[in-house]
């Protein structure tokens, strides 16, 4: 496959990049470097090894090399490896000039003993800065929150807002909401730039604020934040205590990594892993990942062959009924994953609320019914050009139209069920519905085999 421009582009830099670097040409690797964007940077800084890493510490400053590192795209459990690679110093350097978000979301990655190595090099403000936000739940608004924002007094003028914006701003995660607290700093209100650009300068900020603002608490989950960006088309959110008092704010970059990340974790849960795994994860440790699910599976399998035991007299009087228990199975196993992916789906984006889920139900039922007839009458057909036997035909056609039913029932149900227990609704996962439809397919099949025994013998 030829490269495209951009590609060769790419190449040829990273090449000349590598170069400056080995031949420790340090004004020339730093001329180029900075003249690419920081996710073009972190993207070379991933690709070259550690001996070659070793030449950037040395090239960079730990700021510099903090604005890389918020824009890296490693597996969390990488953090720890790259890291290592620093002197203790230049690393705890290093996190204090990150984001305070991202910077914590680095040292929830580590463990007990390296996070309080790296806190006790931070300046006291850093550290109060950071623990504030490890103290929170994982995956909850405050873990994400950074404490990096613009706030300004209800009472004060356009005047000394911008004055307070203009000092703020270097440090400020954000600077297009302004949010506007009272003396004991709950939120009141916000503004958007546009409206401190023109508003006059000496109106007072509570004559222009807007009053109405959505925010979230410390306590709500990520996910159900994601919720609100997506509806509302936030480009950041405040964040406030259980008394309403401003803490922080979530930006849109952040809800976009949550998003990637919720969306990853339920992809995982309906294949029946983990997680996905990394290309660079080596077999063993993906295999220990798979191996809890599969054995599991594994025994429930189990209660297909025991269940099919049971209608061996069946299948020994008519051995042509074996043929079709795979065509049963799995057609209804693919049922009823289209319809858990079709409720996991609806739950997650909040489409499916309490007033959807019988409808959801009522449609999933009529579609499963449909489709059920549908494919029971080809069944019939393909059976009688193929074996010349109605009976079997009728038999094959009846337990595939029942099997779909059930299946698509269940595919619907089961997730609405564990979701209203407060689980989520990802664990009933693809190869739980399959195992359950392939269980309930034999069943339907091999009693009706069973009850019209003496017509198809």
């Amino acid at each position: 496959m030829k490269e495209n421009l951009n590609e060769v582009k790419e190449r040829l830099n990273d090449e000349f990049l590598l170069q400056a670097l080995i031949n420790e040409r340090i004004d020339v690797f730093r001329d180029n470097f900075f003249t690419l964007h920081e996710y073009d940077q972190a993207q070379f800084y991933e690709k070259v090894g550690p001996d070659i890493r070793q030449k950037i510490y040395q090239f960079l400053s730990p700021q510099e090399l903090a604005l890389i590192f918020e824009a890296l795209e490693i597996e969390d459990d990488q953090y720890e490896a790259y890291l290592n690679e620093m002197d203790t110093a230049y690393a705890a350097d290093m996190l204090s000039f990150m984001n305070t978000d991202d910077a914590v979301d680095v040292l929830n990655e580590l463990d007990e003993e390296q996070r309080d190595s790296f806190l006790e090099m931070m300046d006291s403000e850093t550290v109060e800065e950071f623990n504030e936000l490890l103290a929170y739940a994982e995956y909850t608004a405050g873990a994400i929150m950074t404490t990096e924002y613009v706030s300004i007094l209800e009472n004060s003028t356009v005047r000394s807002a911008m004055a307070v914006l203009r000092k703020e701003a270097p440090n400020a995660e954000t600077i297009y909401y302004v949010f506007v607290v009272d003396d004991n700093h709950q939120l009141t209100g916000v503004l958007s730039l546009r409206d401190l650009i023109v508003a006059d300068e000496d109106t007072i900020i509570k004559e222009i604020m807007k009053e109405r603002v959505v925010s979230v608490k410390v306590t709500d989950d990520q996910e159900d934040v994601a919720h609100l960006f997506k509806d509302y088309n936030f480009l950041a959110l405040p964040v406030v205590s259980e008394n309403n008092e401003l803490v922080g704010i979530i930006t849109v970059d952040d809800i976009i990594d949550v998003i990637d990340e919720e969306a990853s974790d339920d992809y995982s849960k309906l294949a029946g892993i983990t997680d996905v795994d990394d290309v660079d994860v080596s077999p063993f440790k993906a295999a220990r990942k798979r191996l809890p699910w599969l054995i599991m599976l594994l025994f429930l399998g189990t209660l297909t062959a025991t269940l099919m035991s049971q209608f061996e007299a069946t299948l020994d009087q008519v051995a042509l009924l074996a043929l079709f228990i795979p065509l049963i199975s799995g057609t209804s196993g693919n049922s009823g994953t289209q319809a858990l992916a079709v409720a996991v789906r609806g739950i997650a984006t909040g489409e499916i609320d309490g007033k959807n889920k019988f409808k959801l139900l009522i449609r999933e039922i009529c579609t499963g019914l449909i489709t059920g007839i549908v494919c029971g009458i080809v069944v019939i057909g393909i059976i009688y050009f193929w074996q010349h036997s109605i009976i079997i035909g009728l038999l094959v056609g009846a337990a595939i139209c029942c099997s779909i039913l059930v299946a698509t029932i269940a595919g619907s149900f089961i997730p609405l069920l564990i979701h209203k227990l407060g689980v989520d609704p990802a664990v009933a996962s693809g190869p739980f519905i399959t195992t359950l439809n392939d269980i309930t397919s034999i069943l339907i099949y091999l009693g009706l085999a069973t009850t019209l025994i003496s017509q198809i013998s």
